[in-house]
């Protein structure tokens, strides 16, 4: 509590000492941009003064969008995450940087064609993703969380636009973490360089960036003895001392990749609206498990290892992409359409035999396909976005991926939103390839059919409430898995899952409750893909201005909850989730409260939250995976600050 306190005291001293001009605090007007102040003489000189509207940013497809510096209650969800995501639908274990349990079902665009182990997928950061910036001064914004047990988690950013027309940015994030549990340390950090041009006629514009990515995680196989953990044994009060199944495990994963996208347009926009885009790209990835000595957990008899091989495995893939493509734009009618080649490479490096078959070294192919998109604006009510890939390779077989949206408004304030998403790919690669020591864990799964997904749903935004409705339908043909002995698998019949729920904000003067629900059934083959049956989370806070108005305060508490299912297990050898094995059980049911307290001042931010606040008076219970319990009450804090200068 003293701790508390002397960081409540702290921020109210912050806030006191920058309250230095008023004229400063007053709202800023957001139909402008840059403010030209009267010098108070009569001459030509104007002074500029820069307005939050001239801090923008976009992803290279969508439309700019100004810094985001609004005290608004999502932000509890997003910034109180070391990802910086709001990771509702997902549960994490006893460390930051080690990934989630997915609790709802979606479809990772980043694992088609590629190497990306599930449970390494929630820090990378995709060619869509990236953000490009445009601002009037040299602008740099820090996010840091602290970790579990040591360590901390700093994401830095620095932008600046030379001249008009052309920004780079910078940044970089580091996190390591030691976790709660023995041999469970996470150390991850990428780095992105960014640049995006626009010649001083408009007819050319340039996106570029390079992204270096490593997810590297200490393996601990989960807790031993989990009847100690829950009855609350006074041995495991320090978790330390908690028996884990890996003594000398790790993995690692590395991501690399180079984008260059460049728009040219001959003639002129307003006669003739044609342009050629051309997108160059190639991405690596490299997967790892390292191990000092064979783990007893994972081999009952010597002879289930694999003689003179290895203790540490590695699997590669790379893509190299190229895209030329003509584009229509008008005011309402936007089509472009394009031709792609694909030179992709999926590979092992340590060769074994199974039944006396080699294991291919590497599958490689040369893939010809078409991209296109296609968007509608009619009466500033009806928007339709359409996306469409193909291609075709003899290796890694056909691909086709369709999105298809269709947003319109048929009472002013109260928006429909419906999608028609299709995707047919080859499995995703860590299901087709592993060699290992141990024998039972060395599989190549060829002539692999396409798994298909098919989502159809929609949402309803209503304006009382601030209320999102929403439903969703999946129908998954040739569902891949991995079974309990880690093998993978291809369903006969499709799964077929069903999704309904909403979102809305009650409000009373400063008092707020918002409330999000989730409802999901697995309608066939439930066995293959075990989810819980609802996920729910509440928020209740109270907002108000403090300091003669120079802070902003939010105090509340959030339960999250999920209900009692038979979850998949986590399996450290791909970084991947299995079936349930022998020594499996049921997870959830367990409520996870955090109460917190929030503050602005300024364009800085402080998230500040005592999680799993019912662990102080009864036994922590929850888990995150079977043998992977939840983290025990802690005391995160996430700061936020964006320097304008």
């Amino acid at each position: 509590m003293k701790y508390i306190l002397f960081i409540l005291f702290s921020l109210g001293f912050i806030a006191k000492a920058q309250v230095v001009n008023k004229a400063e605090t007053k709202p800023q007007s957001k139909k402008e941009d840059t403010l030209v102040i009267d010098s108070g003489k009569k001459d030509s000189l104007k002074i500029f003064k820069p307005t939050i509207n001239d801090y923008q940013y976009q992803t290279q497809f969508s439309e700019k969008k100004v810094f985001d510096t609004v005290m608004t209650f999502d932000k509890t969800y997003i910034f109180s995450q070391q990802n910086n995501k709001d990771n509702f639908g997902r549960v994490q274990p006893a460390n930051i940087g080690a990934g989630f349990n997915p609790l709802v079902f979606e479809v990772n665009p980043e694992e088609n064609l590629s190497l990306l182990p599930s449970n390494k997928s929630y820090m990378i950061i995709g060619a869509n993703d990236v953000k490009y910036y445009d601002v009037k001064t040299p602008t740099a914004s820090f996010i840091y969380h602290n970790a579990m047990r040591n360590g901390a988690a700093l994401k830095s950013t620095y932008t600046q636009n030379i001249g008009k027309r052309f920004n780079f940015a910078l940044e970089y994030m580091g996190l390591r973490s030691q976790g709660l549990y023995r041999n469970s340390l996470s150390a991850n950090n990428n780095t992105l360089f960014s640049g995006h041009y626009v010649s001083k006629s408009g007819n050319y514009e340039l996106f570029a960036h390079y992204l270096h990515q490593n997810v590297n995680n200490q393996e601990s196989g989960g807790i031993t003895e989990d009847n100690l953990f829950q009855s609350g044994d006074s041995n495991y009060s320090n978790r330390q001392n908690a028996q884990v199944n890996l003594a000398s495990s790790s993995s690692q994963f590395s991501y690399r990749r180079y984008y260059l996208s460049h728009q040219f347009t001959p003639f002129n926009s307003g006669k003739f609206p044609f342009s050629i885009r051309h997108i160059i790209s190639h991405q690596g990835n490299k997967y790892y498990y390292n191990q000092t000595a064979a783990e007893p957990y994972w081999y009952d008899d010597p002879s289930e290892l694999v003689n003179g091989f290895p203790l540490t495995t590695k699997k590669y893939s790379e893509n190299f992409s190229n895209t030329v493509s003509l584009i229509f734009n008008n005011e309402k009618f936007k089509l472009d359409a394009g031709v792609r080649y694909q030179m992709i490479k999926l590979g092992i490096r340590d060769v074994v035999a199974l039944n006396g078959v080699s294991f291919p070294g590497e599958l490689k192919e040369n893939r010809i396909g078409a991209v296109g998109n296609l968007q509608v604006k009619l009466w500033d009510k009806i928007q339709l976005n359409s996306f469409l890939e193909f291609s075709n390779g003899s290796q890694f077989k056909s691909y086709l991926k369709t999105t298809n949206n269709l947003k319109f408004e048929p009472i002013k304030d109260y928006f429909v939103n419906a999608k028609v998403n299709f995707q047919s790919a080859y499995p995703s690669f860590n299901y087709l390839l592993n060699t290992s020591v141990y024998n039972n864990f060395n599989y190549y799964l060829e002539d692999a059919k396409n798994q298909s997904v098919m989502e159809v749903g929609g949402s309803i935004n209503l304006k009382w409430f601030k209320t999102e409705l929403f439903a969703n339908y999946f129908r998954i043909d040739n569902y891949t898995y991995f079974d309990s002995n880690g093998s993978p698998k291809q369903s006969n019949n499709s799964v077929n899952i069903s999704q309904i729920g909403g979102d809305a904000t009650f409000s009373f003067n400063k008092f707020h409750l918002n409330t999000r629900v989730h409802f999901q059934n697995t309608l066939t083959n439930k066995e293959l893909l075990p989810l819980p049956g609802f996920i729910g989370r509440a928020n209740f806070f109270y907002q108000t201005q403090a300091f003669k108005k120079a802070a902003e305060i939010q105090a509340g508490v959030k339960v999250y909850y999920f209900s009692k299912f038979a979850s998949r297990e986590y399996f450290p050898v791909l970084n991947e989730y299995i079936l349930p094995r022998a020594d499996s059980f049921s997870i959830g049911g367990q409520p996870i409260a955090d109460v917190y307290i929030n503050m602005k001042v300024k364009k800085m931010f402080f998230f500040i939250e005592g999680q799993q606040i019912g662990t102080v008076i009864s036994n922590n219970k929850a888990y995150a995976f079977p043998h992977y319990p939840v983290y025990d009450f802690r005391l995160n804090i996430g700061i936020v600050w964006y320097l304008f200068n």
